[in-house]
């Protein structure tokens, strides 16, 4: 039942053809738990159809639909309320499952179809349906997009939309046919590629009887076409004119139609044609008999029958037959010929230009030899010691005399410039090294043999200098004995009593030192270093005669010290080891560097006069130079030798170096050090002198230079001591 109020309301909004509004809720009622649905709802319903029905009756000639025809909102239902007792209409509840589908949805953004790049300086990206501003949605970085496919694990499916400028996910069906795209199928997944065909007009009983039109034939395919008369008579007159000319029969010939594709001749215009690749070279396994390593046996040839065509190190197995016509025809000539013409016709390649290099322009331009006189080139004087090996050999200071001892203990003296032996010593024990001490105001030599060092001076000196040297060997006045006691003990003969044919003076190194195997002079002829064929601390010692003291440098040393060496200006001491040689500077006692020769086992070293550069020389032949203010490692590395290095030296006053091998061969080089150090020395090997022969092995075993003179002393294992002059 409804209130007069609410259906005069009700007719007046149907005659105006407007949708009923809604009615006002009665402030009295709260809540719907107090309503209560009556049994005569169902008669006011019938009532309000009757209604209804008069009021269409009345406005027949009206078309607008009524609200129940429309059904814009759902069907209500009339209670009546616990609170107000008055009646009132219910709709049903909105259900909460209810989700409208995405399609029917509008968009946010009503741009419509533009470019959305004119929205890219912009903060917002379109507006709505009501015109205003739809605001660019916040987008992260790179980090944060991948944080978001690490966490959301269907991140992958959804897909950036330009309208909305956020990302949308994808449907299944769009990710079905996305999935079909990528793999080449047809997007539509309802689509079947092998279905049957349907015949239609084949087959008994569907023949096509009845044309498809019934329209009538056109007058055009019985009647000739003028416009094609046209065009053949045109060419009619062009043949008879003579200006197309029919093609002429071709002659057959018997040549094959082939031509050399790489032959063509070069284009000015275009790049020149690349070579024909060559093929490559048959080798032994190619051979019809080849060496027996090259045959396969039985499991690389089945290995080899099982591994696939492609995959196979060669398409062929080597065979071995006793005589060539007994070889058979080649089985895989073809296809090879084959592959050779693919390779010659379809190849691409690469063309590349060849770098002609003339080979003298790498090797570097040294002066002429003749352009570095003077030097020695030849064998003066040579004389026979003895029938035992030279392994010791000194020079003066003002290069007047030499002094050698070999093996049998027998010290000579000699006169550099004619040969003539003055002076033997004998001595019990094997001439381990000879050095005459660097001093002109002197002049002695000291000779090491077994634990001792013997101080000897040569006859024939004046008086002063005489007088000078017994006062240096054998004082006086000794000097105060050192505070720290020391085990090399000091014997000297008094000057009155001495003579040249025994020793001045005698320094006695302690027990199991060994021979002493290097002698070496500090360059003011106050110091001497020794190195004994013992181990330890024990084998080297540096000996100072104004005290008459000696010291071992090391307590502990890595490696067995081979040789010594005193720098010629700072106070720097050279100890070379088995492979490698250390800088010590003597002043503050510490390591300055080590240099790293790359020499198994080093036989010799001499440093420059200058003292900036230092060789090298080892038993595996060879020869390295360092520049001690450039490098821990060689400067240069010289290979002249075919056998192990013996002896090596610098000149004092030329640019000159020797070295000397167990070939029996002396290299002489010229080797000039420049005071510019932005300049690199010069190396030129100048002459080989052949003259000592090799014995039991061994060749020349030490060289010297001549002070004053470009002049060469050498000893030798076969007991000769010669002089090489320029």
């Amino acid at each position: 039942m409804q209130s007069e109020d609410e259906g005069s309301e009700g007719d007046a909004e149907s005659d105006n053809g407007e949708v009923d509004e809604f009615p006002e809720i009665d402030p009295r009622s709260d809540s719907e738990d107090d309503e209560e649905y009556i049994e005569g709802s169902d008669t006011e319903d019938d009532e309000d159809e009757e209604d209804e029905d008069e009021d269409e009756d009345e406005f027949e000639s009206e078309e607008d639909p009524t609200d129940d025809e429309l059904r814009i909102f759902p069907k209500s239902k009339t209670v009546i309320s616990d609170i107000t007792g008055q009646p009132k209409r219910v709709y049903p509840p909105i259900e909460p499952d209810y989700d409208s589908d995405s399609s029917t949805e509008d968009q946010p953004n009503r741009v419509g179809n533009i470019p959305m790049h004119w929205y890219d300086d912009l903060p917002h990206v379109g507006y709505d349906i009501n015109g205003k501003k739809v605001l660019r949605p916040a987008r992260g970085d790179e980090l944060d997009k991948f944080l978001q496919t690490v966490e959301d694990p269907e991140a992958w499916t959804t897909a950036f939309d330009h309208n909305t400028q956020q990302d949308k996910p994808l449907t299944p069906e769009e990710l079905d046919l996305i999935r079909r795209l990528q793999e080449n199928e047809n997007p539509d997944a309802q689509y079947d590629p092998y279905e049957p065909t349907v015949e239609w007009f084949t087959g008994k009983g569907k023949e096509e009887i009845m044309p498809l039109s019934a329209a009538p034939e056109p007058k055009r395919r019985w009647v000739p076409s003028k416009w094609e008369k046209q065009k053949v008579m045109k060419i009619v007159r062009a043949i008879r004119q003579g200006r197309i000319l029919p093609n002429k029969p071709k002659t057959s010939s018997t040549k094959p139609q082939f031509y050399a594709i790489w032959n063509e001749e070069p284009s000015t215009q275009h790049a020149p044609p690349l070579p024909a690749p060559k093929p490559r070279l048959p080798t032994h396994a190619e051979s019809y008999n080849p060496p027996e390593e090259y045959l396969p046996t039985e499991e690389e040839r089945k290995k080899w029958e099982e591994t696939d065509p492609e995959d196979r190190e060669r398409n062929f197995l080597p065979q071995k037959y006793s005589s060539l016509r007994l070889v058979p025809a080649y089985d895989r000539f073809i296809q090879e010929r084959f592959q050779r013409q693919l390779d010659l016709y379809l190849a691409p390649r690469i063309q590349r230009t060849k770098l002609q290099i003339n080979p003298e322009s790498l090797i570097p331009k040294l002066p002429s030899p003749n352009t570095l006189r003077p030097f020695p080139v030849y064998k003066s004087l040579s004389a026979a010691q003895t029938d035992s090996r030279v392994r010791a050999l000194t020079i003066s200071p003002d290069g007047a005399w030499a002094v050698s001892g070999d093996e049998n203990g027998v010290v000579s003296l000699w006169e550099v410039t004619v040969g003539k032996e003055v002076k033997r010593w004998k001595f019990d024990g094997k001439i381990g090294a000879v050095e005459w001490c660097p001093r002109t105001d002197v002049s002695f030599f000291v000779v090491g043999i077994e634990e001792n060092l013997h101080f000897l001076i040569p006859p024939y000196q004046p008086a002063q200098t005489m007088s000078a040297t017994q006062t240096l060997l054998s004082p006086a006045n000794l000097p105060p004995a050192p505070s720290t006691p020391s085990p090399v003990k000091w014997t000297s003969v008094a000057a009155a009593s001495s003579s040249s044919d025994k020793p001045i003076l005698t320094i006695n190194l302690p027990p199991s030192s060994g021979l002493p195997r290097q002698i070496a002079w500090h360059r003011r002829g106050d110091y001497l270093a020794t190195v004994s064929s013992g181990e330890g601390q024990g084998g080297v010692w540096i000996h100072q005669l104004s005290r008459r003291h000696s010291q071992a440098p090391f307590k502990k040393i890595k490696g067995a010290v081979q040789l010594v060496l005193f720098h010629p200006s700072k106070p720097h001491f050279f100890v070379a080891t088995q492979r490698y040689v250390r800088m010590y500077n003597l002043a503050e006692q510490k390591l300055l560097k080590t240099l790293q020769p790359g020499i198994r086992w080093i036989s010799s070293m001499d440093v420059h006069p200058l003292g900036d550069h230092l060789i090298v020389g080892g038993y595996d032949r060879k020869l390295c130079w360092f520049d001690l203010e450039l490098s821990d490692k060689p400067y240069k590395v010289l290979r002249y030798h075919t056998r192990a290095i013996r002896s090596l030296h610098f000149h004092p006053t030329y640019p000159l170096f020797a070295s000397s091998s167990d070939d029996g061969s002396i290299q002489v080089f010229h080797g000039r050090v420049y005071n510019d150090l932005m300049t690199d020395p010069l190396i030129v090997p100048l002459k080989i002198l052949r003259g000592h022969q090799v014995k039991e092995g061994l060749g020349v075993l030490q060289i010297k230079w001549v002070p004053r003179q470009p002049w060469l002393v050498s000893a030798g294992a076969d007991g000769n001591v010669a002089v090489w002059c320029s």
